[in-house]
This record gives C-alpha cells, sequence and structure tokens, in this order.
C-alpha cells in the first residue's frame, strides 16, 4: 500500500469512528433531551412480597441519580418523565443442596415487573416491558451454627439488582 492510500484510509476510519453506535449512558436515543426531571410512581404489587415492592421505587430512583444527569422528583405532577410499574410475580427456589444437611446451598430468585416510562407532557411511551424478568442466584448458609435469618438482606439486594438491572435497560434501550 502506498503511503498516500494509508493516510487516506486512516483519515476514513478517524471520521467514521464517531459513529460506531456507543453512546454515553444516561444520553440513550429513546429518552429525548427535553427529559430533565423523572418521577418512579409507587409500584403496584401482586405478590405477597410487599417489602420488594416497596423498596423497588426508592432504589430506581437512587440508581437514576447516581447513574445519570436526571434530576429525581418525588411528585409526577413536577416531572418531565414519569417511571410507573408492577411486581407481577416473585419466585425463589433451591438450586443446589447441601448433601451432608440436604439444605439449599444456592437459591435462584426470579422477578417480574410490568416498567413503562412515560413522557409527561406528550404522554407518549417512552420505554415499556410488560414482562421484564430479572433472575438471579444467591448463596444461603448451610451451617445452623452461622446460620441466621438472610430473607430481609436478601430482598433488599434482589431489589437493588432489580434496579440497577431495570435502569441499565432503559438506558440502553433494551
Amino acid at each position: 500500500m502506498t503511503r498516500p492510500s494509508f493516510v487516506s484510509l486512516a483519515l476514513a476510519a478517524m471520521l467514521l469512528a464517531p459513529a460506531c453506535g456507543y453512546h454515553v449512558g444516561g444520553r440513550a436515543s429513546l429518552i429525548p433531551d427535553t427529559v430533565h426531571t423523572i418521577s418512579v410512581s409507587a409500584f403496584g404489587n401482586s405478590t405477597v412480597r410487599n417489602t420488594l415492592a416497596r423498596l423497588l421505587p426508592a432504589d430506581i430512583a437512587r440508581e437514576f441519580h447516581t447513574r445519570t444527569r436526571y434530576t429525581i422528583v418525588s411528585d409526577p405532577a413536577q416531572a418531565d418523565a414519569v417511571l410507573t410499574g408492577a411486581l407481577t410475580n416473585f419466585s425463589s427456589m433451591g438450586t443446589t443442596t447441601d448433601p451432608a444437611t440436604g439444605r439449599a446451598s444456592s437459591a435462584q430468585v426470579v422477578v417480574t415487573l410490568q416498567i413503562t416510562l412515560t413522557d409527561r407532557h406528550t404522554g407518549k411511551v417512552l420505554y415499556s416491558h410488560p414482562g421484564y424478568e430479572f433472575r438471579e442466584r444467591y448463596e444461603v448458609a448451610t451451617d445452623p451454627k452461622v446460620y441466621f435469618d438472610e430473607s430481609g438482606t436478601a430482598i433488599q439486594r434482589v431489589a437493588r439488582d432489580v434496579a440497577h438491572s431495570v435502569v441499565s435497560a432503559i438506558l440502553e434501550a433494551f
């Protein structure tokens, strides 16, 4: 390859690089530039896991606050966009057992949500996922001497993980 051809190729590559498809988190094309404030409403709940449904809105709001440029407001009437959701299913099942004790040594949690982000001014749905499913495996203490009820901290961990996953899905337009 001659020198001028190499320079032309390098210049063309540099000019095309900004159009590679990558974008900064919180600047996904599905959220218009007119959105500056987001309100996260209380979640509906059709499961027996009231704590999880109560924790999710605050954890999702915190995730938006720490990862994006959006201001989070409590009053939907003061927001540019409103996120609504409902916890539609929660299940937890043991996936492996300790052969000595027969107790579960790990569990898989499956959470199903309905999530909608709506532009309050236009009524346009910016993001909707009616069957958003989150799955995660967690370790469970098997030694009865060190075992304590982990259900409260486990639900908090699930809420944080679900919030991170939901915000990622919205920001990355999945």
